[in-house]
């Protein structure tokens, strides 16, 4: 299991691109199955975009992606308020525990809310229409709300013991036959029956395969 913590008060910096990297190189290289823990705490500070620029915010984007389809299972343990950097991962995983008190805030520049892709698997995830206000506004989203929109998974008090029980579920599944899943879980929002068709029944013979050659066997 690989574990991860995620400050979004801190800068964005090229050192937060290479720790994320070095986990995903890490979970990409394991064979069988594991599981990446991320802890994700923390809001960006006034003038946090100072310093930035496309070059850099375009390679953190980029390995974001690359946590979002890895061949492992990814949980998020939610403490506090989070934004930034720490809502950026957070949205990624593919399992999301929060404490009850926990909000969800979309940054701001100082004029308006950041336009980063975190706003974009908001509305993927949850519609426009339950997280309007946070995208224009930057209106926080309570863990309650949250749960409700399917953003988050489960609220609990002592989110450690909700992790271990999580943590045993997801880590007997096969990290790359999860990643099949949910990249096609990603495709069904955005492609038509027919074009899904193929992919599903490609995965399906897959499956069957594996169930075949392990009653050989």
């Amino acid at each position: 299991m690989f574990t991860l913590k995620i400050d979004g008060s801190a800068p964005l910096s090229a050192a937060s691109v290479q720790t994320l990297a070095a986990v995903c190189d890490q979970a990409e290289g394991l064979p069988g199955s594991g599981v990446v823990t991320v802890h994700v705490t923390g809001t960006p500070q006034v003038g946090w975009t100072g310093g930035l620029d496309v070059a850099l915010v375009s390679k953190w984007e980029r390995v974001l992606r690359r946590l979002e389809r890895l061949p492992a299972p990814t949980i998020a343990v939610v403490s506090g308020d989070i934004g930034g950097a720490a809502l950026d991962v957070f949205l990624t995983t593919d399992f999301r525990i929060a404490a009850p008190e926990s909000r969800l805030l979309v940054a701001t520049d100082g004029e308006a809310t950041w336009p980063g892709m975190a706003a974009f698997r908001l509305v993927q995830q949850a519609g426009a229409a339950g997280v309007r206000r946070a995208v224009l506004f930057g209106v926080p989203i309570h863990a309650s709300q949250a749960l409700a929109l399917g953003i988050v998974d489960e609220l609990a008090d002592d989110p450690a013991d909700v992790l271990d029980a999580t943590t045993e579920l997801v880590g007997r599944l096969s990290g790359k036959e999860l990643a099949i899943r949910r990249q096609l879980m990603f495709d069904a929002t955005s492609t038509s029956f027919e074009d899904g068709l193929g992919p599903h029944l490609a995965a399906c013979d897959r499956a069957l395969r594996r169930v075949g050659a392990v009653e050989v066997s």
